[in-house]
């Protein structure tokens, strides 16, 4: 080996490059940015367009058909979905991940302007943004004033503090958890017709006497003035003195005389109570691949300087911020981290006995480990769980090569040559190994890149990382290891106690292990029995282990979600918050909870509907409570459903936060259909199976068609009659009832809406709509409404929904304390197969879609990678017969990392998976090293028989101490606790189990069918020698 030889003969250069490699991946890791997880978020464009008054129905047909028809055809839309629901329609694009998020909104910021203009008159501009509109906010600060009441509290905050936040790096949105000051308009029907006016005749009236105009400039010799009319009504008292008219007497008709006109709440029906009382909140939405742990650092930078000059009584409180779990995991990976470096440390030190033998491949895991973020940082990757993660895995990995240096080196000292000697040839006979066994697991992770969904990015960051660390292992050991091996070790004579122990130790296996492997080769029934039971066992294991897509993680942090009956009023869902508020505050006393707030509606953006509740609960610290989340959601979720007229629960999110759709629920079960009607059949069908399964908690679908609601039929000849037409009556109706932001008022130097709207006791009862007048355009007279319309009472859908353009219903639920995703969806379909006609469509939302898409993807990339391992040692050893030997301890590791995932009471998911295609790798390496050195000796001119029991013997105290090392250094990740624990928990236990059993059976399974079936391979080099031979016979010329 060129690089091992240069590097024994020139120790200071082997050195200096080590350094270097350290010096850069220093620099790096101070580049590199922190967060949670990979870029696992999908891109998400969202369109967002308030029509206020509009029923589902109509925003159905009139504005989200359109905004779909014209954004389906963007390039890389992976999904579209849309909710239609009363005043707003809500269309989501999601997109590939290799599209960019800024073209795609640019794309779609076109493909919705041009059919902006086919949109109702009175329509909002549709809002496009660079994030899912169904999330909720990143963080969540909350406000307090004991001065100010909700409205002059959010009327500040939309002054003086939300724009500040909205420019914080990451940030998407700022929004006001909250309501401003508009003027409200509440027009008396009865003043109305009294004096023989119309709702009509008041907006024209506001829109043309509220006017901001400019009037042109007088220019003289020396100076040129801009002329200005200004706009005259600014306050409460000056819109009252509005004129609409004169009466019949001669007097002026003014606005206070058919309405009273106040500064108020432009969102009167808001509930937003916490642990301090009433409060009002600033959300921060970030961007779809923004650091949140960034953003929130910004945000509470910014609180601190804001908090000193905030007017007297008022408060900035900490809220929910998801980045304090994701501090909190990290600090908790660092700190594994440290545990495994000293157990690694430790065990090499209790091996080879001695302090300055173990400093040796002691000093590979800090240059592998360092070395790795120059990479990270060349690929625009960042620090976070997956990619410490990866070091935490490694460290047990990067001492390998340099072990088998190491022991090479010694044994061929103690055998008589000199230090410097021994590691020149030492490091050369076992190059080949340590090149081996280092392409086998870079050949483990090349299949992670055909990963799909949101498990991609995250587990190629993991792939290239421990494949870094690795790589840098192989050279290190060839180079740094190498040449301290030349100047460090001595021939064992006079050894310390731990030393000798460990030497008698060993001894003793070698001698029990060479006694027992005789009988063992020389009856391989046996060896193929338990190969084949090992198998079968492996396959029950994978499949009596339930699924899910992560672990549950106790993020310390989970939601509230509550419905009402259809049509509940705002003070009828109040009341119910009221209780669940109650309720929370007696976890508060208890300590459980630290912080908590309850709003209604359980919307975060302008809705019709007023019968949900929604909130976000945080836990106290895990240290500072006895139970978990789960099980005070479990709890919560028992008293909540004994709140007559309540459907609701707690909703805990799973790892991993990227996935479809806003919701948090882990089941998001969708049914696409050909008609509503259809849908809601079926819906009711499997609601009754969900309520069967206790594994499906507080099912509820997103189409309900039982709100109540008035249908106005026009009798369209009598109002052609009449010369009224549908949409005077439509827009009067829409005025009086759903309000109309008909102009806008200058308040202290903000721009606010000017509303009109009928008083409500005046629309209380269904005869209140038969009451109002429209004026007929052809005779000017006042028609009552009761003459031209009909009125009747139905059940009507809150929201309209579709997922890919087709009618859907999306079934959402929690899951039953202790089940597995996987179980829950297969349940549901198996309901869907049995009971529902063949027209059904199944898809998937949220995290059960990304289950679904990773199950597939990753049993895969299992295949895969075997294949790849297989073919790079083929490539290596130039045969498929060493291959085939090495790869039988594939099943031996996978049987023992499922077998320690079931007797644990653990679940087959994303983590355990990738750690089962780790697992390939490693069982790999200690075939390598007995396979390799037999081939060394058969070469040398031993028999098979004879190369085999030699090699094992030899590689015995490597394996071991590889494995041993390897498993070892996994314990923490079982034992640790600490936010994110439950994720590297499931790898740990893969890698241990998997590594102690395949290091175990790997001694013996290997050596038999290498006995069996080396007799079909010719030894290394013999194509050469065949070819030296002829040559050194020829005769001369014929070469």
């Amino acid at each position: 080996m060129i690089l091992s030889d240069i590097s024994v003969k020139r120790p200071v250069f082997a050195t200096v490059l080590s350094l270097l490699i350290v010096a850069l991946g220093i620099l790096s890791y101070f580049e590199l940015p922190l967060q949670e997880n990979p870029d696992v978020e999908l891109p998400f464009v969202s369109v967002e367009t308030v029509y206020r008054g509009a029923s589902a129905e109509i925003i159905d047909r009139r504005i989200t058909e359109l905004v779909e028809g014209a954004v389906g055809g963007i390039e890389g839309v992976k999904s579209i979905s849309s909710t239609s629901r009363d005043g707003r329609s809500d269309v989501t694009l999601e997109f590939e991940l290799w599209r960019n998020i800024d073209d795609a909104a640019n794309d779609v910021r076109d493909a919705v302007s041009r059919v902006a203009d086919n949109l109702p008159a009175d329509t909002d501009p549709p809002e496009v943004g660079k994030f899912d509109v169904n999330a909720r906010p990143s963080i969540i600060i909350p406000v307090t004033s004991s001065v100010l009441d909700r409205v002059a509290l959010g009327d500040y905050i939309e002054r003086y503090l939300l724009d500040q936040f909205a420019t914080l790096p990451g940030v998407a949105r700022a929004r006001l958890l909250g309501s401003t000051y508009a003027m409200r308009i509440w027009l008396d029907r009865k003043a109305l017709t009294a004096r023989g006016l119309t709702v009509t005749d008041v907006e024209r009236t506001l829109r043309s006497e509220n006017l901001e105009l400019p009037a042109g400039s007088i220019d003289s010799t020396a100076r040129s003035f801009t002329v200005r009319v200004d706009r005259p009504y600014a306050e409460v008292e000056e819109f009252r003195r509005l004129v609409l008219g004169v009466g019949p007497n001669g007097a002026l008709i003014r606005l206070g005389d058919v309405a009273r006109v106040e500064l108020g709440a432009e969102e009167e029906k808001f509930y937003n109570e916490g642990i301090f009382g009433p409060q009002v909140g600033i959300g921060l939405q970030r961007q779809s691949k923004a650091n949140i742990v960034e953003m929130s650092e910004a945000a509470k930078t910014l609180v601190a300087e804001l908090q000193p000059s905030l007017p007297e009584g008022m408060r900035i409180l900490e809220g929910r911020n998801e980045a304090d779990y994701v501090k909190e995991a990290i600090r908790e990976v660092y700190l594994t981290l440290g545990y495994v470096l000293a157990i690694v440390i430790l065990v090499i030190y209790l091996f080879l006995g001695s302090g300055r033998t173990a400093a040796i491949p002691a000093l590979t895991v800090p240059v592998c480990l360092i070395g790795t973020f120059i990479v990270l940082a060349a690929l625009g990757y960042s620090i976070n769980l997956m990619t410490l993660l990866a070091l935490v895995l490694s460290v047990g990995l990067v001492v390998d090569d340099a072990i088998v240096v190491l022991e090479n080196v010694q044994r061929r000292i103690d055998e008589g040559e000199p230090p410097l000697v021994a590691a020149y040839n030492g490091t050369r006979q076992v190059g080949f190994a340590v090149i081996a066994t280092t392409a086998v697991i870079l050949a483990v992770f090349a299949p992670v890149i055909f990963l799909g969904g949101s498990l991609g990015p995250i587990f190629t960051e993991l792939g290239v990382a421990i494949s870094t660390a690795v790589a840098l292992s192989s050279f290190v050991a060839l180079t740094l290891s190498a040449a301290l091996c030349g100047r460090m070790l001595k021939k064992r004579e006079r050894q310390p106690l731990i030393a000798r122990g460990v030497q008698s130790v060993f001894t003793r296996l070698a001698s029990g292990y060479q006694a027992s492997l005789r009988p063992v080769v020389d009856y391989p029934l046996f060896s193929v029995l338990f190969l084949l039971g090992t198998i079968a066992a492996a396959v029950w294991f994978f499949g009596a282990l339930p699924r899910e897509r992560a672990p549950q993680e106790d993020r310390g942090l989970f939601q509230l979600v509550g419905q009402g009956p259809e049509g509940a009023s705002f003070e009828t869902t109040v009341e119910k918050a009221e209780i669940v508020h109650g309720m929370m505050m007696d976890y508060v006393e208890s300590g459980e909870v630290r912080i908590f707030f309850i709003r209604v509606p359980n919307s975060f953006g302008f809705t019709a509907e007023y019968n949900s509740f929604g909130g976000i609960v945080t836990l106290a610290d895990p240290g500072d409570r006895i139970r978990s989340t789960e099980e005070i959601v479990a709890e919560i979720n028992r008293k909540i459903s004994t709140i007559p007229g309540v459907r609701g629960r707690g909703v805990v999110r799973s790892g991993f936060s990227g996935g479809s759709g806003g919701s948090s629920a882990p089941v998001q079960f969708v049914l696409g259909g050909p008609s509503y009607e259809a849908l809601g059949q079926w819906r009711d069908l499997i609601l009754a199976r969900a309520a069967e399964n206790p594994c499906l908690v507080s099912m509820q679908a997103d189409y309900r068609e039982t709100k109540p609601q008035f249908r106005v039929s026009i009798d369209l000849d009598r109002a052609a009659d009449l010369g009224i037409t549908v949409e005077s009556i439509g827009r009067t109706l829409e005025t009086l009832l759903g309000g109309r932001r008909v102009t806008t008022f200058i308040n202290e130097g903000e721009e606010r809406d000017v509303i009109v709207q009928m008083e409500e006791d005046s629309r209380r009862e269904p005869s209140d709509l038969t009451n109002i007048n429209v004026r007929s355009d052809r005779t000017g007279l006042l028609v009552p409404l009761s003459n031209l319309v009909d009125v009747r009472e139905v059940g009507g859908a809150t929201a309209l929904n579709r997922y890919n353009r087709v009618r859907a219903v999306t079934l959402e639920a929690s899951l039953g304390e202790g089940c597995a995703l996987g179980s829950a969806l297969d349940y549901l379909e198996d309901v869907v197969r049995r009971e529902l006609p063949p027209g059904a469509q199944v898809d998937y939302k949220g995290e059960s879609l990304d289950f679904r898409e990773a199950s597939g993807s990753l049993l895969f990339t299992f295949a895969l990678a075997l294949l790849v391992v297989f073919l790079v040692l083929a490539a290596q050893f130039e045969s498929f017969v060493h291959p085939f030997i090495i790869m039988l301890t594939v099943p031996i590791a996978v049987a023992g990392g499922l077998g320690g995932l079931y007797f644990a009471g653990n679940t087959l998911n994303a983590y355990s998976q990738i750690g089962i295609v780790i697992l390939i790798g490693l069982a790999a390496k200690n075939g390598i090293l007995i396979v390799e050195f037999a081939n060394q000796l058969r070469a040398g001119g031993l028999s098979i028989r004879d190369a085999l029991f030699e090699a094992a013997a030899t590689r015995l105290r490597p394996i071991l101490m590889t494995g041993l090392s390897t498993a070892i250094g996994a314990l923490p990740l079982v034992l640790a606790g600490g936010a994110g624990s439950e994720g590297r928990e499931t790898i740990g236990l893969v890698i241990f189990w998997g590594v102690l059993v395949a290091t175990a059976f790997t001694l013996y399974v290997v050596p038999v069918f290498y006995s069996l079936l080396a007799r079909f391979t010719r030894p290394p080099g013999h194509a050469d020698r065949v070819i030296a031979e002829w040559r050194a016979g020829s005769p001369p010329g014929t070469e």
